[in-house]
């Protein structure tokens, strides 16, 4: 299966962005309020300059407390960013994920932020793959 598959199944359109600056307890609000797992930090909602994660927020707590939520995202987010392309299989997605330990990539067309998976969405995807080999070896088999 495709990136771009996976996208199509999915039932939000685009992506949650906030704009570098955005305090962390604000970031944390959000990821709450939707619950999801990740935020993209873009000035324009496009040009992704960094990830931040539900796990960044928590490791940083640990660490230091509750004085981190005033700090800006900017401070704690992954500035180097991993991205697929909706070209790309689910397989080499969930390679890169398990190899990087990271939950959520953004899809990127060139330059522009276009969607973003989570590593459940593709798992989920690579089992409906699987589930339609299996299938599909089943019918050969039988004849049908």
């Amino acid at each position: 299966m495709l990136v771009s598959q996976i996208l199509k199944e999915k039932d939000i359109e685009g992506v949650l962005t906030v704009a570098p600056g955005t305090s962390v307890s604000e970031a944390a609000q959000i990821l709450s309020e939707r619950r999801i797992g990740a935020l993209i930090i873009a000035e324009d909602g496009a040009s992704p300059l960094g990830i931040i994660t539900e796990r960044d927020i928590v490791r940083e707590l640990g660490k230091r407390g509750g004085g981190c939520l005033g700090d800006a995202v900017d401070d704690l987010m992954t500035r180097e960013i991993i991205s697929c392309v909706p070209g790309d299989r689910a397989l080499r997605v969930l390679q890169l994920m398990t190899e990087g330990r990271f939950r959520h990539m953004p899809v990127m067309d060139g330059d522009k932020l276009i969607g973003m998976v989570s590593i459940g969405d593709v798992v989920k995807g690579r089992l409906q793959e699987l589930a339609a080999q299996n299938e599909s070896l089943k019918a050969m088999i039988m004849g049908y």
